[in-house]
């Protein structure tokens, strides 16, 4: 059988047609167009997973279910949608508006939960248990993988990793606390890191690049300036590898899952990331001598989403 996954961000809706083992057959995007009313935008969710059927050739009768992954919150039971901050949705009755065009059983779930569930079906993690996903880019999201399934817990606030608390009474965070992971983990926390450290290193090849326009400092260009021996950029990369090893021995203490995947915009770093958080990690550590959650980065790139919804059942 076949299920439609619905990979729902704030510019972009990714749809595909993927198969029980994983498999996308054929896929496509469209503008999300976040202005318009939800009725508006659910209509084109639809209207995509028909035209991927189509472009495949398979017929509806052979779809399972559709799955939809959303930067947000969904009380699953009733398939609405509880907030999408970047759609501004508060309450939408995504299931059955997607079931006015498509009358196929809908899952909805956090869209970081169903990368890290794609990679646990068919990436990284493939053959494991347990599994922590971290996407870092912009913001820090989670996906938790307990006996091979989705745990988002009973309130669909499980996976919120990039808004516990790392730093008491730290950086402001979107979300209205203090010192959140996010501020400290995510891309754009590379990018804050660097401009603090650049004022006492006027001599560093990033602030020769960005005096004049600091806030274009992202993370790439401090990973490239620090792989080069920059002085500046290895400090701040050093510190956001302290963070982001602080948060990952948080979840090791607290879940100890088999294997942690680091995704998003930061994981391109590669192996340059993992080998610096594998060297800082054990200092964290509680139980040294002890085996510990493998790090690796993610495998799927941008068709997680859309393989992790398509996946999902009740």
């Amino acid at each position: 059988m076949i299920s439609i996954g619905i990979d729902l961000g704030g510019t972009n809706i990714a749809v595909g047609a993927v198969d029980a083992s994983g498999r996308i057959i054929a896929s496509g995007s469209i503008k999300t167009r976040a202005e318009r009313p939800y009725q508006s935008v659910v209509r084109d969710m639809a209207h995509a997973g028909l035209s991927v059927l189509k472009k495949a050739g398979i017929p509806l009768e052979e779809v399972r279910s559709i799955g939809v992954g959303i930067p947000g919150i969904a009380v699953k039971e009733t398939g609405v949608v509880v907030f999408c901050t970047n759609l501004g949705w508060n309450n939408i009755p995504l299931r059955d508006e997607l079931n006015r065009y498509i009358d196929k059983p809908v899952y909805i779930d956090n869209d970081a939960t169903v990368a890290g569930y794609a990679e646990s079906v068919a990436g990284v993690s493939a053959g494991t248990r347990s599994s922590v996903f971290l996407t870092l880019g912009t913001g820090v999201g989670g996906g938790i993988i307990i006996d091979g399934k989705p745990w988002s817990g009973p309130h669909g606030v499980a996976s919120e990793i990039g808004h516990l608390t790392l730093v008491v009474d730290g950086e402001p965070c979107t979300c209205g606390k203090l010192g959140c992971l996010e501020r400290y983990c995510s891309a754009t926390a590379v990018g804050r890191i660097a401009i603090e450290v650049l004022k006492d290193h006027p001599e560093s090849s990033l602030f020769a690049l960005y005096k004049d326009s600091p806030s274009r400092i992202n993370a790439k260009s401090v990973f490239d300036a620090a792989r080069r021996g920059d002085t500046a950029a290895l400090h701040a990369f050093d510190q956001y590898i302290k963070y982001l090893s602080l948060a990952i021995n948080t979840i090791i203490s607290f879940l100890d899952p088999e294997i942690i995947v680091l995704g998003g915009g930061v994981s391109r770093a590669g192996d340059f990331l993992l080998n610096a958080v594998r060297e800082q990690l054990p200092k964290y550590l509680m139980f040294k001598s002890m085996p510990y959650s493998r790090i690796e980065t993610a495998k799927l790139g941008s068709e997680a989403g859309i393989i992790g919804a398509a996946m999902l059942t009740s």
